[in-house]
């Protein structure tokens, strides 16, 4: 019996061909009411009438057209006699009529090749055949010249969101066979189970980036180091601002869609105290010289890939004596990670050689106390997140592969992920002495795994106490 697996269930309970969220009559009715728009015959004929052909019509496959077509035959392996269905998904309102800027499912975007902005409501279609799968791209076409649609749909129509690509396009662009969205076979049911094993399957597969991957991530982290430089340039407008923190997050959001699609995440601009809680995204407070700032961020390129980096940096541009010494601590433990990285190891090997680096310094300061048990691990108070994280078209990657291939399995070329161990002693931590207290730091770099080692990608960006100043010295602005 032939099943069908989705990698994400089609979320409306509408039929599948209907690609509007309310009907065609509906949604032609709230147009003419709301536009005033002519809606005779004559107006009709004139306004698709005298348009010149595009100029900018894809005819060529995409760089990431033959590494997807790779990737759907390894994945046509491991489910052979198995109708696979993976959404791009839908648009999102934002605000009654207006929608938030469109990002596909993340498989699809793997299995298909097509990054930002591309391609809502779309559905990739492969189909079990002898010998392997057949793969189709259902989209919802552009509304002709000759079609109302064209000036009067707000989510397709050319007016509205600029010139899409046809079905010949798409599939000239990533080399897949194209259809209708209205041609969707009725035995694909909206709900198709069951979804983990496709899911599970991808997020395994892209545990290791092949060659344009890996390209796309050097993009994005060459990106982010620029991005790092411009905060830098900003640092004395932020601390002149009463929310200095969105100066820095502004400046960095700012140059990521400059230079890429988006920010890979909400950018972490942490000041003061605010740097010892881990996921600050809030980043209205004040930057103040004598404070450190973490700044925690990634620019995601086109294609959907996406840097994940971090430095603290003191805002006046040189650290006090007991920030440099937590920061040298950090410093030493993400020093061992790297020294622990290599193919064969675990990210728990990684993990524990930081942590050893952290627990021994902090026993050195008196500040751990006793444990009966040593599994208790209380250092950990100063340091509850893991020290790495897969890295690719999710910022934490590959999260639904097994834990025996992710966390506890080894170390393969073609992996990356992230080294990040961090110190965190809040402002209103009575276990730490008072000097410690408001200080956190965390340093975050991109590894590449090769043949014998690790490649660091964000080697660029200094990491040293020393460095960081003299770094910070070139790039910031009086």
């Amino acid at each position: 019996m032939r099943m069908t697996v989705s990698v994400r269930a089609l979320k409306r309970a509408a039929p599948a061909c209907d690609h509007r969220a309310v009907s065609e009559e509906q949604s032609d009715k709230t147009n003419k009411a709301r536009a005033l728009r002519p809606d005779n015959a004559e107006f009709k004929a004139w306004i698709g009438s005298e348009w010149a052909e595009p100029e900018d019509r894809e005819t060529t496959a995409m760089a990431s057209a033959s590494f997807a077509a790779e990737r759907r035959q390894r994945l046509s392996e491991r489910f052979s006699g198995t109708r696979i269905v993976a959404p791009a998904g839908e648009l999102k309102v934002r605000s009654n009529d207006t929608d938030y800027r469109f990002s596909p499912d993340r498989d699809f975007a793997y299995l298909t090749g097509l990054g930002t902005d591309r391609e809502p409501g779309a559905v990739l279609v492969m189909e079990p055949v002898e010998g392997g799968h057949e793969a189709t791209l259902y989209l919802v076409p552009p509304a002709g010249k000759d079609d109302d649609d064209f000036y009067t749909d707000p989510r397709t129509g050319e007016f509205w969101i600029g010139r899409r690509p046809g079905l010949e396009e798409f599939a000239a662009m990533t080399g897949i066979a194209t259809a209708p969205l209205s041609e969707l076979p009725s035995g694909i049911r909206l709900h198709a189970q069951p979804v983990k094993a496709v899911r599970r399957a991808l997020s395994e597969m892209r545990l290791v980036k092949d060659e344009w991957e890996i390209q796309q991530l050097r993009d994005a982290v060459d990106a982010t180091i620029a991005g790092f430089e411009r905060v830098v340039g900003e640092l004395p407008r932020a601390i002149a601002h009463k929310r200095g923190e969105r100066v820095v997050e502004a400046t960095f959001d700012g140059h990521a869609r400059e230079e890429g699609n988006a920010v890979g995440y909400e950018t972490i601009a942490a000041s003061g105290d605010h740097a010892t809680t881990l996921h600050w995204i809030t980043n209205h407070g004040q930057v103040r010289n004598g404070d450190l700032l973490l700044l925690d961020a990634g620019v995601e390129v086109e294609s959907l890939y996406t840097a994940d980096i971090t430095r603290t940096m003191p805002v006046n541009g040189e650290f006090t004596e007991v920030q440099r010494r937590v920061y040298g601590v950090v410093l030493e433990a993400a020093d061992a990670a790297f020294a622990a990285a290599r193919p064969g190891v675990s990210f728990r090997d990684v993990h524990e050689a930081a942590m050893e680096v952290i627990e021994a310094r902090l026993t050195a300061w008196g500040i751990v106390p006793e444990s009966k048990d040593p599994e208790s691990k209380l250092f950990r108070r100063w340091m509850v997140h893991s020290t790495s994280h897969h890295l690719g078209l999710d910022v934490h990657d590959c999260a639904a592969a097994k834990r025996e291939l992710y966390m506890d399995g080894p170390l393969e070329p073609g992996m990356v992920f992230t080294i990040e161990p961090g110190l965190y002693f809040k402002a209103d931590d009575l276990a730490v002495p008072a000097e410690l207290r408001g200080i956190g730091v965390r340093i975050e770099d991109d590894v590449l795994v090769t043949e014998d080692g690790v490649e660091n990608l964000s080697a660029a960006l200094p990491r040293d106490a020393d460095a960081v100043e003299a770094w910070m010295r070139k790039h910031r602005r009086a």
